[in-house]
């Protein structure tokens, strides 16, 4: 499964951008999918991830409130809207697809990456 993350760019404080990522084949859409963000110097964090069916999405709790993931099964793409965005929001944004069914916070839970998308908040 090869997975393509686009969407990100270079955006001001309090901007809005939407992720996407496309699987390259259906053999997630029974498989919960999550993003994750990392930025210079810092480890991969959570982002947010969602159940199979579009359930149970979870947040890491600096996004609660300004971010939303979605899916859509029939074109294998999950998205990440993210609204009211900061400077500390900074990072390369990897989204990827888990082994189970159910949304996951836990990266060794993820069976498949994208690349990343770059996104930029600036003051």
């Amino acid at each position: 499964v090869q997975l393509q993350a686009s969407g990100g760019g270079l955006v001001q404080a309090a901007g809005s951008l939407r992720l996407s990522c496309t699987a390259s084949r259906r053999t997630n859409s029974n498989n919960a999918m999550g993003w994750f963000r990392q930025a210079p110097g810092k480890e991969r964090e959570f982002v947010a991830s969602i159940n199979w069916n579009g359930g149970s999405p979870t947040y890491v709790d600096s996004v609660k409130g300004r971010f939303t993931i979605s899916r859509d099964r029939v074109k294998s793409t999950a998205y990440l809207q993210m609204n009211n965005l900061k400077p500390e929001d900074t990072a390369v944004y990897l989204c990827a697809v888990a082994r189970s069914s159910w949304a996951t916070s836990t990266s060794s839970e993820y069976a498949y990456w994208g690349q990343g998308t770059q996104v930029t908040v600036s003051s």
